[in-house]
């Protein structure tokens, strides 16, 4: 059996990761491809409860290093138990983050650095790396429109966090994007739904080998 594809899609919040990941996975269901849609923090329920953890920790809250932490642990569940097993299959795994989130929002916003990052994700779950990250950008204003739409004043623990962060964590995407441009795709997230997943689907169709 010929194994799956692993595509993984990147970004700040409100980058519209979520939406263009299930346009994706319909896309390619269209063309006869199977594909399952996950997500990280999550995917699994072992991956879910600590997903709880993260986003709504209990007492002060999580220190950087915990943080990172709790997410490799998370994601060597999910590797071990839904993405590794789902590619051995022939299917592909689309996901809403993955390691990148964790490099720019741990290790560079944190401050935790992406050597520490990269050491656990090599520890937890082998190393793994998508055969195509999808890294969607958006500028300030939309991503603050869109995430109060979202989440209205009921923020999650880390997309709840100040100007600053948020800024950091745009800027090691883009320093990822730059160093790492043959694995990672950049797309203006900004357009409509629609517009944003022609230029997605432009990314993602070599790979499929069927065109467009």
């Amino acid at each position: 059996m010929i194994p799956g594809k692993f595509i993984a899609f990147e970004g700040g919040e409100g980058c519209g990761k979520s939406t263009q990941a299930r346009l994706l996975v319909d896309a390619l269901a269209g063309r006869g491809i199977d594909a399952v849609l996950t997500r990280e923090p999550g995917g699994t329920p072992g991956a879910e409860a600590i997903r709880r953890l993260l986003l709504d920790p209990p007492g002060e809250g999580w220190g950087a290093e915990a943080e990172a932490l709790l997410f490799a642990a998370a994601r060597a569940d999910h590797v071990a138990r839904l993405i590794r097993p789902e590619i051995a299959k022939g299917r592909w795994v689309i996901s809403d983050r993955y390691v990148d989130s964790s490099r720019a929002y741990q290790g560079g916003a944190g401050g935790v650095g992406d050597e520490a990052v990269q050491a656990l994700h090599a520890i937890g779950s082998g190393g793994l790396r998508p055969d195509l990250t999808i890294l969607l950008t958006v500028d300030p204003e939309t991503a603050v429109a869109r995430t109060r739409a979202r989440d209205g004043d009921a923020a999650d623990a880390i997309g709840g966090r100040d100007a600053g962060y948020h800024r950091t964590v745009g800027e090691t995407f883009a320093r990822l994007a730059a160093s790492e441009d043959e694995r990672i795709a950049v797309i203006d997230g900004g357009a409509a739904p629609e517009v944003v997943h022609e230029a997605v689907w432009g990314a993602v169709s070599p790979i499929t080998g069927i065109g467009t």
